[in-house]
């Protein structure tokens, strides 16, 4: 598969908007979905419908057979030594909702401590707020710098004996930046201390082996991995997914019900409580199968290339400031523009087809922390090009010419 045809894969691309070829430039939000995607969807409930687990009718025994495929291909593309490993969950903030209500309430009580940091987005920060309301725990931030980095030795000196998790993100949502979580985890693990990672922007732009990281939780988000809608992946080590208790409860998550006592099933299903989203489980396979065939090193060699085009247009534009200087950056250029809201940038970009997302992009912390409210922010598929580029840099231009800056 090539990337110079790739929007071909992509049936949103033959639409027109306000009559101009559309440049999505907003895959952090929620990547846009292949062909082979949605084909699946439809295929499977025309043929294949039926509930999980549940039943041993033709249907029910081929639903789950499907469900389960994918299961085992989630598993061997991020290298999950045991297939139990994989829980299917409403999406990565679900994945990080369950960790927090489950690790909390086995393993967390009052005065002690979660490390995050000052880049994560809410969805890794207001669950673990959960905790400090409720059982009285405290959260530490590692601190960011000017660029957007963080070094380990932030984490090493929040460290202390009452650190009970730390949680963190892959890559920056705002800035792009690549975090050395190697080295994180490494510390971590020296600590005896177990590690959460918001995956949501990793995964869908970086080589993912869990074994190789070490971490004991990776929240995925598969909308932003060319992905169906409400369907995200936590992995747990299964030394975790034995221990911690159910996060919900319902059918499927139970081994027998009395009226005085309740056994939960073994594994990952105790986690998968009620009707599970059957079809969407099923269509991943075939956004595995698009990322593999692509090849994820090449996707990473492709964004790069894009974002360093991208990245040397703004700079060229004195009125373009970019947000965040790290070293290793991904797919990702938040920006902003002197006397113009993002928000009214995002607006006129629009009506050059070009769609970027313009707020606080669920990452307020490190706005707060930045000295802005908001920002604009351009992010990288594998259906983006210099072309595409090249039009958001005029319609920037536009900005400041319908602002008269």
């Amino acid at each position: 598969m090539e990337f110079n045809n790739i929007k071909s894969k992509f049936p949103i691309f033959k639409q027109r908007i306000k009559g101009k070829p559309l440049i999505y430039l907003d895959s952090a939000n929620s990547s846009q979905k292949p062909k082979t995607v949605i084909d699946e969807i439809s295929r499977f409930y025309e043929n294949d419908f039926s509930n999980v687990g549940r039943s041993v009718h033709t249907l029910a025994v081929k639903a789950t057979n499907k469900f389960e495929e994918t299961r085992d291909m989630v598993k061997s593309y991020i290298n999950a030594k045991n297939r139990e490993e994989i829980i299917f969950t409403k999406g990565a903030t679900d994945a990080i909702n369950l960790v927090a209500h489950s690790f909390g309430e086995k393993f967390i009580n009052a005065g002690d401590e979660i490390l995050i940091t000052e880049l994560e987005h809410h969805s890794n920060y207001v669950p673990w707020h959960y905790l400090r309301k409720n059982k009285g725990a405290v959260i530490k931030f590692a601190s960011v710098d000017e660029d957007g980095e963080i070094d380990v030795n932030e984490f090493k000196k929040h460290i202390t004996n009452k650190t009970k998790i730390i949680a963190f993100t892959h890559i920056s949502n705002v800035t792009g930046t690549v975090i050395p979580v190697k080295k994180i985890v490494d510390l971590a693990k020296s600590k005896k201390i177990p590690v959460l990672i918001d995956g949501t922007q990793g995964a869908p732009h970086s080589v993912l082996d869990v074994q190789d990281l070490d971490c004991d939780f990776y929240a995925i988000s598969c909308h932003k991995m060319y992905g169906p809608n409400g369907l995200g992946i936590l992995y747990a080590k299964k030394k975790w997914v034995d221990e911690l208790p159910p996060y919900q409860g319902g059918g499927g998550m139970i081994s027998e019900v009395k009226k005085n006592e309740i056994t939960y099933a073994d594994a990952h299903t105790k986690f998968e409580a009620g009707t599970m989203q059957t079809a969407e489980v099923v269509a991943f396979a075939e956004s595995i199968k698009f990322i593999k065939d692509l090849g994820i090193k090449k996707i990473e060699e492709h964004e790069s290339k894009i974002l360093e085009y991208g990245l040397e247009k703004l700079r060229k534009n004195n009125s373009v400031n970019i947000i965040g200087n790290p070293k290793n950056r991904a797919s990702i250029m938040s920006f902003t523009i002197k006397g113009i809201h993002p928000h009214d940038i995002a607006t006129i970009l629009d009506d050059d087809g070009v769609a970027i997302r313009a707020g606080h992009h669920c990452c307020q912390i490190l706005h707060d922390k930045l000295g802005i409210t908001a920002s604009a922010r351009a992010s990288i598929g594998v259906y983006n090009t210099k072309d595409d580029i090249d039009i958001l840099a005029e319609s920037i231009n536009k900005c400041k010419k319908v602002f008269e800056i």
